[in-house]
């Protein structure tokens, strides 16, 4: 148990100096989206928004918010995947340090916004974790957590 909380103590000691870039981005979008459900989510701090779509910047995670009773298991299913994911891009932050955001961060936003990749995946079925940085976030994401991350 000692172990667990050393790991949680280092994993957030490392966001904080190593990381620091992303993870004070990561704070102004936490306090942009401040009276949204937050909870803490294997030592990083897990936003649940009202967009559809999953960040990562440095300790901070955000998802979808699936505690809408309309929505249904699968949408939940898909959210806690998500979360698998973002957590995945965490430990990218805790790797590369201050060179996450223009190694991971710029790519992962380019190949999630950018039209040209938009329509190659609709047309080709190319999943979205065909991208190294997204498929090396999984990756890092489910050995850590023994969880399956989003394969969209």
């Amino acid at each position: 148990m000692l172990f667990h909380y050393i790991k949680l103590v280092l994993y957030c000691l490392i966001q904080c100096t190593w990381g620091i870039i992303q993870t004070s981005l990561g704070v102004c979008l936490f306090l942009r989206y401040l009276k949204q459900p937050h909870l803490f989510y294997h030592g990083a701090i897990r936003t649940k928004w009202s967009r559809l779509d999953g960040v990562s910047l440095g300790l901070f995670i955000f998802t979808p918010d699936d505690t809408d009773s309309a929505h249904l298991a699968p949408f939940t299913d898909s959210c806690n995947r998500m979360a698998v994911h973002e957590y995945g891009h965490t430990y990218q932050s805790l790797l590369l340090g201050p060179l996450y955001l223009p190694v991971v961060g710029i790519i992962s936003f380019i190949w999630a916004r950018h039209p040209r990749y938009k329509r190659l995946r609709q047309r080709y079925h190319v999943p979205y974790s065909f991208c190294w940085v997204e498929s090396w976030a999984n990756q890092l994401g489910e050995k850590i957590l023994k969880q399956p991350a989003l394969k969209r």
